[in-house]
């Protein structure tokens, strides 16, 4: 099997990260303005790493599957 390139791989993960990021923040911003940055940080990162390794990135990956292997 062919190796995606790496630019290719990095725009995936940016389409995949961005609309994550945004939706992550509008949803519970909120909730966890008022804490310290490195607790807000964990937070975020507890929610989105999983997110994006189990859903978002195969997800992306079956999607773009052809485009990514060109």
């Amino acid at each position: 099997m062919k190796q995606t390139p790496k630019w290719k791989f990095a725009i995936m993960v940016w389409l995949a990260i961005y609309p994550a990021i945004t939706l992550l923040s509008y949803f519970i911003g909120d909730y966890i303005k008022n804490l310290s940055l490195p607790i807000k940080t964990l937070i975020m990162t507890g929610i989105l790493v999983p997110l994006m390794v189990f859903v978002l990135l195969p997800l992306l990956r079956k999607i773009l599957g052809n485009w990514l292997n060109k």
